[in-house]
């Protein structure tokens, strides 16, 4: 299966990179995964409703043309479903059962996606209806990505 983890901005901090990096290693052994970055907009501190709108379609823009037609996306968003590991490790396992080929995971920048990012999901995923760093969000979504593999194939790892 290959799996592409799609994001708004590029990751600074040391100890993400290092993180991403520790879980891609340990990916590989499951599926091919890749990790695409846009370029963010910058946003001003006190910007009205409009101009973030703005700055999100400009994002959506950079991200949609990286989602092929056939790909299964999921976006991640607040307001998107919650499941436990349990269940993400089993509709992992249900795509590749199916036939699903490429996943697409999108993960907006600091304002969040588009609508039309959010339209073009076959899923909405949310991780908690709290608010977390798109650089965290990539680690943990690698780190859940990571314990699936290890839940579908029965090893060591999920508690």
């Amino acid at each position: 299966m290959r799996i592409t983890i799609l994001a708004v901005g590029k990751v600074k901090e040391k100890f993400y990179t290092e993180a991403i990096n520790e879980y891609l290693k340990r990916l590989s052994r499951y599926c091919k995964l890749e990790i695409i970055q846009v370029a963010d907009e910058k946003t001003a501190e006190n910007c009205s409703e409009n101009e973030r709108n703005v700055v999100k379609q400009k994002e959506a823009e950079r991200l949609l043309k990286h989602i092929p037609e056939d790909a299964y996306v999921i976006t991640l968003e607040i307001k998107g479903k919650e499941i436990d590991s349990i269940a993400l490790a089993e509709q992992i396992r249900q795509f590749g059962i199916h036939g699903t080929s490429h996943i697409i995971f999108v993960i907006g920048g600091s304002l969040g996606l588009h609508s039309s990012v959010s339209e073009r999901a076959d899923y909405k995923l949310s991780f908690s209806k709290m608010t977390f760093p798109h650089q965290l969000m990539r680690v943990i979504l690698l780190e859940q990505l990571y314990r699936s593999y290890r839940i579908i194939n029965h090893q060591p790892y999920h508690k």
